[in-house]
């Protein structure tokens, strides 16, 4: 780890990463398997040419990868791979004495499911020309889907859905039009709940809120990486009033770890019988403080932005992944086990995007 002036590299995909259960195959991160090997995905459109951000004037993003090349190097490993691979079903046809044409090749495990990144369960079947690991809503390429509720995430015009080795992910650029928003909120943020995300944060600068929720006026939560007083931590921060000048927040902080160009998994929990918000930070407790009593807006989820007095705050610029969200605290072990890829199937979250 380091201070965020010295930047590790990007950690590399752990080929021998188990999958199992809600959460992602075992490893450090970056064993989750999110290479910089980013490819736009071919369910949404191409987005439009951001237009100039009155909310980021002043801020200049840091140079960017290059995504094209990059994406181009991994479709050409991938049609080599590909034809090795059918290379090697047509000997192995052969040798069984049967047409390559009627060879079958089961991926599937014992209860016909598929599984995905970090474990999660997919149908193996699928309507006629559907995509059971399209990361939308079947002939809705702007809208996330949500595996395991019902509120799906509409898109807004530049926040650019892309695929990474073993998932899909939401790239956002740092602008008021570079975000993601739900109908409606997934959980009561004055009851206990659990959110949490892989994160890949590309600004120097600035706070930057990769999920929140709340009102038109705050947010009730948000989860993201804080900058202020010379510091730079993650954060899981809360409102304990409805706004106004009453209004007091409560954070859990990181200390001493790295914000910029890493991937972390962040977690936080809110603990509404325990009085407690804590904030784990690749499945270690990183912060914790308590809170009384919590506040619940009723506007919907967000992914890249935060509300603050009425104003919509903290673009985030970077990379998402693997959104889950629960409607109950999970414990220290099960935080752990969810980014060890070994959180029991039966904790299911009432809702996930970017899973597949």
């Amino acid at each position: 780890m380091t201070d965020g002036t010295d930047r590790p590299s990007t950690p590399q995909p752990d080929p021998a990463a188990g999958q199992a259960g809600y959460g992602y195959p075992q490893g450090t991160p970056g064993g989750y398997g999110f290479p910089q090997t980013w490819q736009p995905n071919p369910y949404q459109q191409p987005p439009q040419e951001p237009q100039p951000d009155p909310q980021s004037a002043g801020f200049t993003p840091p140079p960017q990868p290059d995504w094209q090349a990059m994406a181009d190097r991994s479709e050409s490993q991938q049609r080599r791979r590909k034809r090795m691979w059918m290379a090697g079903i047509t000997v192995a046809a052969c040798a069984l004495g049967v047409g390559a044409g009627l060879f079958i090749l089961d991926r599937g495990d014992a209860e016909g499911k598929t599984p995905g990144p970090g474990g999660t369960s997919r149908s193996a079947t699928a309507a006629p020309g559907e995509d059971p690991n399209a990361p939308t809503v079947p002939g809705e390429p702007n809208l996330l889907r949500d595996r395991s509720g019902q509120v799906n995430i509409a898109l807004s015009p530049d926040a650019v859905l892309g695929k990474v080795d073993n998932g899909n992910v939401l790239r956002l650029r740092s602008n008021g039009n570079s975000y993601a928003q739900a109908a409606e909120p997934v959980v009561d943020a004055s009851k206990s709940f659990t959110v949490s995300a892989w994160v890949y944060n590309e600004a120097d600068g600035g706070s930057r809120f990769a999920i929140s929720q709340g009102d038109g006026t705050s947010y009730s939560f948000e989860l993201g990486r804080e900058d202020g007083n010379g510091k730079k931590s993650w954060v899981f921060r809360m409102q304990t009033d409805e706004k106004g000048a009453a209004s007091t927040a409560v954070a859990a902080t990181s200390e001493g770890l790295n914000t910029v160009r890493t991937w972390a998994l962040l977690t936080g929990v809110y603990d509404a019988q325990a009085k407690t918000l804590v904030l784990y930070v690749d499945g270690k407790e990183a912060g914790r403080a308590p809170v009384a009593a919590a506040w619940s807006g009723q506007g919907p989820l967000q992914l890249g932005r935060s509300r603050h007095h009425g104003i919509w705050s903290g673009p985030w610029a970077g990379v998402i992944g693997h959104v889950l969200m629960w409607d109950k605290p999970l414990t220290a072990d099960q935080v752990l086990a969810l980014k060890g890829g070994k959180l029991d199937k039966e904790i299911k979250p009432v809702g996930s995007w970017l899973v597949g």
